[in-house]
Order: C-alpha cells, then sequence, then structure tokens
C-alpha cells in the first residue's frame, strides 16, 4: 500500500523559513515525478515545484529563488526548503508521486501559515 505523509508545516512569520517533508513508503521516490502543490482556501490547487526521476527540478514563477526541492533516496523521501515567507504562501501543502505507468498517488497535506 502506497503512502505519502507530510510533516514541517506550521506557524511562520513573513520572511521566515520552513522544511517540508514527504516521506513515502510503497513506491520508490526515485522512479516518479515527485511534486508539491498547494491549495489556499477558496483557491485551486496549484503545483508549487517538481523534481523528475532523472533529478530535474521546476518550480512556479512565484516560488522561483525561494523554494527548492529536493530528493533523499537513501532515506526515500522529497522535501521542500521555503525560504523567504510571504502570507499569500499560507495554503494546505500537498506531496505528490506522478508516474505515467505506475499511478499518481497524494499526501494528506501539512498547513502551511505565513502570518505575523
Amino acid at each position: 500500500q502506497v503512502q505519502l505523509v507530510e510533516s514541517g508545516g506550521g506557524l511562520v512569520q513573513p520572511g521566515g523559513s520552513l522544511r517540508l517533508s514527504c516521506a513515502a513508503s510503497g513506491l520508490i521516490v526515485s522512479n516518479y515525478a515527485m511534486n508539491w502543490f498547494r491549495q489556499a482556501p477558496g483557491k485551486q490547487r496549484e503545483l508549487v515545484a517538481t523534481i523528475t526521476s532523472s533529478g530535474i527540478s521546476n518550480y512556479a514563477d512565484s516560488v522561483k529563488g525561494r523554494f527548492t526541492i529536493s530528493r533523499d533516496n537513501a532515506k526515500n523521501m522529497i522535501c521542500l526548503q521555503m525560504n523567504s515567507l510571504k502570507p499569500e504562501d499560507t495554503a494546505v501543502y500537498y506531496c505528490r508521486a506522478y508516474g505515467p505507468y505506475s499511478g499518481t498517488y497524494w499526501g494528506q497535506g501539512t498547513q502551511v501559515t505565513v502570518s505575523s
């Protein structure tokens, strides 16, 4: 059974940093395109960052230069380092594993709130 478990969310002041983690079981993260999505209240879920199976990373324009996605193959997990956080980064952040032939899996989400 596949499980993706996010952690690391919380309340942070504007300009602060958080590091989100997504621990996987039942699949090998290096075999999938791994994504971070976020969904703010009343808004559609949006793609924030991707790391492909070959290790290439991509970011939404709104987070480029502030967020960094990484993968730890030994721990079978991915992370999202978020720096210079803004109130508009407030959302529930979700981890997703996408394999074109292996299926799509989502985590349960972790809340990030940026507020003074």
